[in-house]
């Protein structure tokens, strides 16, 4: 059998999308932002930075979560004074989580932490070859086996 591009791509992609992968990563992120902020919360702050205000059912189909869980780790985020819940203005029975202006910021720091870590990581790469790959990593996930349709 031979060993084909699109192999090589699906092993790495296989790395990237594991559990312990991401939170070893989110743990990076999240490293001394309070005790509310771990792997397990991170995902909850950074759905409801990239859809706005939802309810935890929806988050949870976001960020791949069941709505039970969505709401436990968003129990933690709002005593923190990350979060806070609010009145669905289109079904007054239904709560959106939404975040506070302190987690919007939070999510501020994490994403320029990645962005930091990312820059770090490419480093030593020269500039055209990060370049090319930010680019064809933005096509891949625009266009590929991914992309939303």
């Amino acid at each position: 059998m031979t060993h084909s591009t699109g192999h090589d791509i699906a092993e790495a992609l296989g790395l990237l999308l594991r559990r312990d992968t991401r939170a070893r990563l989110y743990a990076r992120l999240t490293d001394g932002l309070g005790e509310a902020v771990d792997d397990l919360t991170y995902p909850v702050l950074s759905g409801l930075a990239r859809i706005g205000p939802s309810s935890a059912a929806d988050l949870g189909r976001e960020i791949g979560l069941d709505r039970t869980t969505v709401t436990r780790r968003a129990d933690r985020l709002e005593q923190a004074g990350l979060l806070q819940r609010r009145p669905d203005p289109a079904d007054g029975r239904a709560t959106l989580l939404a975040l506070t202006s302190e987690g919007t910021h939070l999510v501020a720091v994490t994403r320029q932490r990645l962005a930091d870590v990312i820059e770090a990581s490419l480093a030593a790469w020269p500039s055209a070859d990060a370049e090319t790959f930010a680019r064809y990593l933005r096509r891949f996930v625009d266009e590929g086996p991914f992309a939303a349709d």
